[in-house]
């Protein structure tokens, strides 16, 4: 299995989750549903300290936590509720990657973005939105690690957001050993193009806001050009 079928088994995860996640529903369960679902889909394990779901919603979407000590709560979904769901899916030692923001509205999840009612979680999903365009139209195979964090750091904040990452990096190398990941941040001069794969993900909140946000994807560079793996 590619690198590109194990990030699929994580963006159905999402694709699925939609579909049956409601109010009323217990978060220990999303992760349960997701986690499951990944595995029929094809992976045999989860990398990160064999956690396949972060799922956090309402106020705890601004937690940034290690994986050596997350739990998932017992949070109950709202009819109207934001979750963050973070997937790190595996088979064979390569990984997926994958995080999305799911808003609930009059109990359903809003499809679209333009759609969501809710200014400050409207907001900040378009904020995620702006910050991966940032990342193509800024990112080329010379850039080093170091100088994206810098002009992502600065765009965050500019636009009167804040990075939540616990350790201030906003990505990291994808590899087949976590201890081996080079990760967006200060002081990192290697080249995005000396990494096969490199993961974007931007975890924000607005600076006076309450919620917290996430995309991540998994890019790579194909002759110089920035793809969506």
């Amino acid at each position: 299995m590619e690198h590109k079928e194990i990030q699929k088994i994580a963006k159905d995860t999402i694709e699925y989750i939609k579909t049956v996640i409601q109010p009323g529903m217990n978060l220990l369960d999303v992760r349960r549903m997701c986690e499951e679902k990944m595995l029929a889909l094809g992976a045999d394990s989860f990398w990160y300290h064999n956690i396949g779901a972060f799922v956090f919603s309402g106020e705890e979407t601004v937690l940034s936590v290690s994986g050596r000590k997350y739990k998932t709560s017992d949070r109950i979904i709202q009819g109207n509720d934001i979750i963050t769901i973070d997937l790190s899916p595996q088979h064979n030692k390569i990984w997926g990657d994958y995080a999305r923001t799911v808003i609930i509205e009059n109990g359903s999840v809003v499809q679209n973005i333009a759609d969501i009612r809710n200014d400050e979680w409207r907001n900040g999903l378009l904020m995620e939105e702006k910050l991966h365009n940032k990342l193509k139209e800024f990112a080329n195979p010379s850039t080093t690690f170091e100088e994206l964090f810098y002009y992502m750091n600065s765009f965050i904040s500019d636009n009167g957001y804040v990075n939540l990452d616990f350790l201030g990096n906003l990505g990291h190398s994808i590899v087949k050993n976590k201890i081996k990941r080079v990760y967006i941040e200060k002081g990192n001069r290697a080249k995005l193009g000396d990494v096969e794969f490199f993961t974007f993900e931007p975890h924000i909140k607005k600076a006076d806001g309450s919620f917290g946000y996430k995309k991540e994807n998994i890019y790579y560079f194909n002759n110089g050009e920035l793809k969506e793996l």
